[in-house]
């Protein structure tokens, strides 16, 4: 259990650094919170989902299709950017996040791969792999929060996050477009 543990966090932390949709649906969080607080309820509710999704999704208990998943995470991007820009902090806001952190352990889990493991190790891996996201998500958080907030302090921020959020939105259409196409490409 401990080596499978050990072996997976470092892939977590790969996969949520060099996972850009995730990267940047994190991010999107970011700029639209103007509190720690509002932070750390985003980050716990999307953890606790994600967290359960890829639990439910390693043991074999639920199983949805990329071709699914792949474009709501982008339309989940698209989401979360269009709130910020219009510079929105719903009070509904983690219950969104919590149901987007579902769509995101599912797509987690198509890329932890523990080759038939069982019982410990398997425990082990799953542990390790999500200890590793939630770790590259710290780090993230860390570093990107604590500059937005110095950035809010100059005037020209007001603009410049709807410009950022238009820009993830993008990005995320874009995702989505191409996931789809590809799904239906790959279905023919």
């Amino acid at each position: 259990m401990i080596s499978a543990l050990v072996e997976n966090a470092p892939v977590g932390i790969e996969h949520i650094l060099g996972g850009f949709d995730h990267l940047l649906f994190v991010v999107v969080l970011l700029l639209g919170a103007t509190t720690w607080r509002a932070v750390m309820i985003l980050v716990t509710c999307f953890t606790v989902a994600h967290s359960a999704t890829l639990a439910m999704a390693v043991f074999g208990w639920v199983h949805v299709p990329d071709a699914i998943i792949e474009p709501l995470i982008a339309l989940s991007i698209v989401y979360a950017a269009a709130e910020t820009a219009l510079a929105r902090e719903p009070r509904h806001q983690p219950y969104l996040v919590f149901g987007f952190g579902l769509v995101h352990g599912l797509g987690f889990a198509t890329n932890l791969s523990l080759g038939g493991e069982t019982g410990g190790a398997l425990a082990g891996g799953l542990l390790g792999f999500n200890l590793g996201i939630e770790a590259g998500q710290l780090l993230i958080i860390t570093v990107v929060f604590p500059l937005l907030l110095l950035i809010r302090r100059r005037d020209w921020s007001k603009h410049a996050q709807p410009v950022a959020a238009g820009m993830a939105a993008t990005f995320g259409l874009f995702w989505f477009v191409e996931r789809l196409l590809s799904s239906v490409g790959g279905a023919a």
